[in-house]
C-alpha cells in the first residue's frame, strides 16, 4: 500500500468547512477499513492528529475497529483514552474490540469506568458486557449489569433480554435465566432458543423438552438446538426421531445428526445417514472423517479424503487437513503428510497454527525430527500443543538433550507446562537413564500446581525400572496414590527379564493376570525369564496354563508407504496378492544380513 499524504492544502474546491471536514474523516475511514498492516494503519493515524481529527467520533472508532483486526487492542486502547469525551458508540466499538480479542476483564472493566463517568449506554452496549460476564463466570457483575439493564430500561430489548438468558445459563443459574425468560413481553424465536439451550447447557434436558414442545414456533436452529441437546446425553434414539420430524432440514441439521454418529462411534449409522444427504458440505465430510479417526480407520480417512478432493470436488478446511494429518501420522504416510503440507501452503492454511502443529507431529511420529523442528521454528504463533508436540516427539525418538532444551524454551517463552510436558520430558530422561534429571523434573511438577496422574508416575516407574533400581520402582508403586494400571506391571514385567529378577516378576504377572486376563504377552515375557534362568519346567507350567486361558497372541503388524499408499504387513500373512514376491525378497535379505549378524554376534563375544 502506497501512502499518500492528505491534508487540507492540496484540496482547492471551493466548499465550505464542514464539507471539507466530512470528504476528510470520509477519506480517512476508508484507508482504515481497507489497511492490512499495522505500520500503514499508524501512518494514517499520524495524519488523523495531523488534521485535528483526533477527537472525531466519527473518524477515532472506525480506527479503533481497524487496530482490533489488526490484534493491536492496545493502541486502539490509547486512541480512545485520548479523546475528552468519548460517547457510547465509541465506549461500544472498544467493547466490541475487547471481545473479539478474548479480553474480557477489560470489558468489564472500561463498563466499570463507563458507569462512574455517567456515559449513558445504549442497547447495544449491554449485550457485549453481559456476554464478557458470562465468559468469565463473573455472576456478581453480571448481576449488578443486569440491575442497571432495569435501570436504564433496556429489560424489554429482546437482544438485550436473550443476552441476560444466556449469561445466567452459562454460570448455571437456570433459575435466573428462567426469571428473566418469563419476564420478557416480547419473547421472540431467538428467546426460546436461548432458554431452551440454556437448559440444556445447565442439564436439566426434561424442562428443555418440555419448552421446546411449548414453543410457539420452531425454526431450523431451534430445532437443531434440540436435536444437540439429546445428542450430548448420548440419547442417539431420541434425537434420530426428533430429526426425523424436523418439517425442513438444513444442511446444518444433517450435519448435526452426523456429527451426533461419529462422536458417539456409531460408524454403520453415520455412514447410511452420510449417504442419504441430499446437500454435502466440508462440514459434512469432516463429520465423516472424524468418525473414521475417533474409532481409528485411518485409512478410511485417506480414501474418504479422496472422494471428497477428487470425485465431489469439496476443498478442504483446516479441520479437514488437521485429521487427515493426523491419519497420516498414525500410518506413517509420510509422503502424503508432505503434499498435505504443500497443499495446505497454497490453499492459506500455512500459518494456520493447527495445521502446523499437525504437521509437527505427523513428522515427529514419522521420525523426521529435523522436518519437525524446521515446521516449529516456522511458527508464527506457537501455543502449549505445539511445544507439548516437539518435546513428545524428541523425546519419542531419543532426542533427549533436545527434548529438555525446548522444555527450558518453552519456559521463558513464558508458556506454562502441562501435564502432557512433563510426559514428553519424563520419557525424554527415561530414554536416556537419567534418573536424577528425571526425579527432578517430576517434583518440579509442583512449582506449576501439577498433581501427577498415574501416567507421570508411570514415567517414574520406568525410569527407575530401566535403570535397574527395581526397588526404588517397587517403592513407587507401592506408595503412589493410585492403584497401578497394567502398563506399570507390563514396564516391570519386562525390566525384570533385563535384570533377571524372577521375584518381581512373579510379582508382576500376578497384577497382570488379574488386570489383563487375556493377554498372552504377559505369559510369554515370564517365560522367557524362566527360560534365561534355565528353569525349563516352570516354562512347561506357563505354557499349560496359556493353553488352559485360550490366550492367543495377536500377530505384529507393520505399515509402510508405497506409491502414496499405505501397506499393512501381518506376522505370517499371506493374504496379500503379492505375497509370493515378497516372502522371495525377505528370503533373499535375510541371506544378505545372516553374515553380517554373525560378525556382529562376534564382537559381542569378544567384548
Amino acid at each position: 500500500m502506497q501512502f499518500v499524504e492528505i491534508s487540507t492544502a492540496t484540496i482547492a474546491l471551493p466548499i465550505s468547512p464542514k464539507s471539507l471536514l466530512i470528504l476528510l474523516e470520509e477519506k480517512f475511514i476508508s484507508l482504515a477499513q481497507s489497511c492490512s498492516s499495522s505500520s500503514h494503519l499508524h501512518q494514517i493515524h499520524a495524519q488523523v492528529v495531523t488534521n485535528g481529527l483526533h477527537q472525531s467520533h466519527y473518524v477515532v472508532p472506525k480506527l479503533i475497529s481497524a487496530f482490533a483486526e489488526l490484534r493491536n487492542t492496545r493502541y486502539g486502547r490509547c486512541l480512545f483514552d485520548q479523546m475528552f469525551d468519548p460517547n457510547s458508540v465509541t465506549y461500544n466499538v472498544v467493547f466490541k474490540a475487547y471481545n473479539q480479542n478474548g479480553q474480557y476483564k477489560d470489558v468489564v472493566s472500561l463498563f466499570r469506568k463507563m458507569m462512574e463517568l455517567n456515559v449513558k449506554p445504549s442497547c447495544y452496549t449491554f449485550p457485549m458486557v453481559l456476554k464478557s460476564c458470562g465468559k468469565l463466570s463473573a455472576i456478581c457483575e453480571g448481576q449488578q449489569v443486569h440491575s442497571i439493564v432495569t435501570k436504564n430500561g433496556f429489560i424489554t430489548n429482546p437482544y438485550v433480554g436473550n443476552t441476560l438468558i444466556e449469561m445466567y445459563s452459562g454460570v448455571g443459574e437456570s433459575e435466573q435465566a428462567y426469571k428473566v425468560f418469563s419476564e420478557m413481553s416480547l419473547r421472540n424465536i431467538v428467546a426460546w432458543t436461548s432458554m431452551i439451550n440454556g437448559l440444556i447447557s445447565c442439564g436439566h434436558m426434561e424442562l428443555a423438552r418440555n419448552l421446546f414442545d411449548l414453543a410457539p414456533e420452531k425454526d431450523v436452529v431451534l430445532w437443531n438446538t434440540i436435536i444437540s441437546g439429546y445428542i450430548e446425553r448420548k440419547d442417539l434414539e431420541t434425537a434420530y426421531q426428533l430429526f426425523r420430524e424436523m418439517p425442513h432440514k438444513d444442511v446444518m441439521s444433517w450435519n448435526t445428526m452426523l456429527s451426533g454418529y461419529a462422536s458417539n462411534g456409531q460408524i454403520e449409522a453415520c455412514e447410511k445417514l452420510f449417504k442419504e444427504m441430499p446437500l454435502k458440505n466440508v462440514f459434512s465430510w469432516n463429520g465423516l472423517l472424524s468418525a473414521y479417526a475417533h474409532t481409528s480407520r485411518f485409512f478410511d480417512v485417506l480414501t474418504t479424503f479422496q472422494q471428497m478432493l477428487y470425485e465431489a470436488g469439496v476443498l478442504p478446511n483446516d479441520v479437514t487437513l488437521v485429521t487427515v494429518l493426523s491419519a497420516c501420522a498414525r500410518l506413517g504416510a509420510l509422503d502424503l503428510g508432505r503434499w498435505l503440507q504443500v497443499y495446505a501452503q497454497r490453499r492459506g492454511y500455512g500459518g494456520n497454527i493447527y495445521v502446523e502443529n499437525a504437521l509437527v507431529d505427523l513428522y515427529a511420529k514419522c521420525g523426521e525430527i529435523e522436518s519437525a523442528i524446521y515446521v516449529f521454528n516456522g511458527m508464527v504463533r506457537k501455543d502449549l500443543i505445539s511445544w507439548n508436540t516437539l518435546i513428545g516427539g524428541l523425546a519419542m525418538h531419543g532426542h533427549a538433550s533436545a527434548a529438555l532444551t525446548f522444555f527450558d524454551d518453552m519456559k521463558n517463552a513464558g508458556v506454562k507446562p502441562d501435564g502432557v510436558t512433563f510426559i514428553g520430558v519424563l520419557c525424554a530422561c527415561t530414554h536416556m537413564g537419567w534418573i536424577d534429571k528425571g526425579l527432578a523434573c517430576f517434583q518440579s511438577m509442583a512449582n506449576y500446581s501439577l498433581i501427577p496422574q498415574i501416567e507421570h508416575y508411570g514415567c517414574l516407574i520406568d525410569l527407575y525400572a530401566r535403570g535397574g533400581r527395581l526397588c526404588e520402582a517397587l517403592n513407587v508403586v507401592k506408595t503412589m496414590p493410585m492403584m497401578p494400571d497394567a502398563v506399570i506391571w507390563a514396564c516391570l514385567l519386562g525390566a525384570s527379564r533385563i535384570y533377571k529378577n524372577v521375584e518381581v516378576a512373579n510379582l508382576a504377572l500376578s497384577h497382570l493376570v488379574h488386570l489383563e486376563p487375556g493377554n498372552p504377552a504377559n505369559y510369554l515375557m515370564l517365560s522367557n525369564i524362566y527360560g534365561e534362568a534355565g528353569e525349563w519346567e516352570t516354562v512347561s507350567k506357563l505354557k499349560v496354563t496359556m493353553r488352559h486361558s485360550r490366550s492367543r497372541n495377536v500377530p505384529g503388524c507393520s505399515m509402510i508407504e508405497v506409491h502414496d499408499h499405505v501397506v499393512e504387513f501381518y506376522s505370517l500373512d499371506e493374504r496379500h496378492p503379492k505375497t509370493e514376491e515378497i516372502y522371495v525378497c525377505l528370503r533373499a535379505l535375510t541371506k544378505l544380513i545372516q553374515p553380517l549378524a554373525c560378525q556382529l554376534e562376534d564382537l559381542e563375544l569378544e567384548q
